[in-house]
C-alpha cells in the first residue's frame, strides 16, 4: 500500500475523529433504526459523508460500502471501502467515551488495509496485508496467554434478539475457563484488544461487514486468528459470527445441559 495513500488515510480519519471528539451532545439527533437499541445520530451521517468524499479522493476508483448508506448490499467493484463512522454509537449517545471511525480497504472481497481511530484516547490502529499491525505506529502483537489466563471480551449481538440466549450461554461459559469477560460495546475495539494482547479472545453472534473488516485484519496481522463460530474464514460482505483470538489459545469448548460439544475444535482447524 503506498505510503501516501496511508499517510492520506490518517489525515481523513483523524480529521472525522475531531467531528465525533467535539460534538454538540444536545444535539445529536438520535433515530431508531430497524433492530432492539439500534440508533443513528446526526454525527454517524456527517462522519461517514467525510469519510467517503475524503477517502474516495484517495482512491479514485474505490466503492464505498458504509453502516449508515442506503444499501448494505457489497458493491460490485474491486476495491471497495468498507466504513463504520461510529462503531460503539450507544456509548457515543451516552457520553462514554468509548467509540471509534473503523475503516477498512478490500480488494477482491480481501481485506489488505484497516485503520480503527479512537478519537476519545487517540489511539490510531493500523493494518496492511502482509505488513504488520500498528498502534500509533508502534508495532502491537496478541497475547501469547492461554484462555484460564486472559480476559474475554464478548458482544451480546443486541439488535438480534432471537440470538440472546445463546450469546449469554457461551459468555457464561467462558466466565468459567477465563479469568473475567467485558462487554465493552464496541466490536471493532474488542478486536483491537485482541490485537494488542489486552483479551485472549473475543466473539460476537452477529456482526455486519463493516463491525469486523477492519478489525479481522488488524488481529491477523498481530498474529492472532479469525473465523466465525463454526470454524470458517469470514466472508467479507456478508454478515456473520465472529471469534478472534490470541496465539496461546489452544481449544475453547461449549458445554452443554447434554454434555461437552465442540463449538470449534481447535484454533486453526474448521469443524
Amino acid at each position: 500500500m503506498e505510503k501516501e495513500f496511508k499517510e492520506g488515510a490518517e489525515k481523513v480519519i483523524r480529521a472525522c475523529g475531531e467531528i465525533i471528539r467535539n460534538a454538540d451532545r444536545s444535539e445529536l439527533g438520535i433515530v431508531s433504526k430497524e433492530g432492539h437499541a439500534n440508533f443513528v445520530t446526526r454525527y454517524d451521517a456527517l462522519v461517514q459523508k467525510e469519510l467517503q468524499q475524503g477517502l474516495q479522493k484517495l482512491r479514485p476508483g474505490a466503492a464505498f460500502l458504509g453502516e449508515e448508506g442506503d444499501s448494505s448490499d457489497y458493491p460490485d467493484a474491486e476495491e471497495v471501502f468498507i466504513v463504520d463512522p461510529i462503531d460503539g454509537t450507544t456509548n457515543f449517545m451516552v457520553g462514554l467515551d468509548h467509540s471509534c471511525i473503523s475503516v477498512a480497504l478490500a480488494r477482491k472481497r480481501e481485506v489488505v488495509y484497516a485503520a480503527i481511530y479512537n478519537p476519545f484516547t487517540d489511539a490510531y490502529y493500523e493494518a496492511e496485508k502482509g505488513g504488520g499491525a500498528y498502534r500509533n505506529h508502534e508495532p502491537i502483537h496478541v497475547s501469547g496467554e492461554p484462555l484460564e489466563r486472559g480476559v474475554a471480551y464478548i458482544g451480546t449481538a443486541p439488535y438480534y434478539e432471537e440470538l440472546t440466549e445463546v450469546s449469554f450461554a457461551k459468555a457464561r461459559e467462558y466466565l468459567k475457563r477465563c479469568i473475567d469477560i467485558r462487554r465493552s460495546g464496541s466490536a471493532a475495539l474488542d478486536l483491537c484488544c485482541v490485537a494488542e494482547g489486552r483479551a485472549v479472545i473475543f466473539f460476537e453472534a452477529k456482526l455486519q461487514p463493516w463491525d469486523y473488516a477492519a478489525g479481522s485484519l488488524i488481529v491477523k496481522e498481530a498474529g492472532g486468528g479469525v473465523m466465525d463460530w463454526n470454524g470458517r474464514p469470514l466472508e467479507i460482505g456478508t454478515a456473520s459470527s465472529v471469534v478472534a483470538y490470541g496465539s496461546g489459545v489452544t481449544g475453547i469448548w461449549d458445554q452443554t445441559d447434554s454434555g461437552q460439544t465442540v463449538w470449534f475444535a481447535k484454533v486453526g482447524e474448521t469443524t
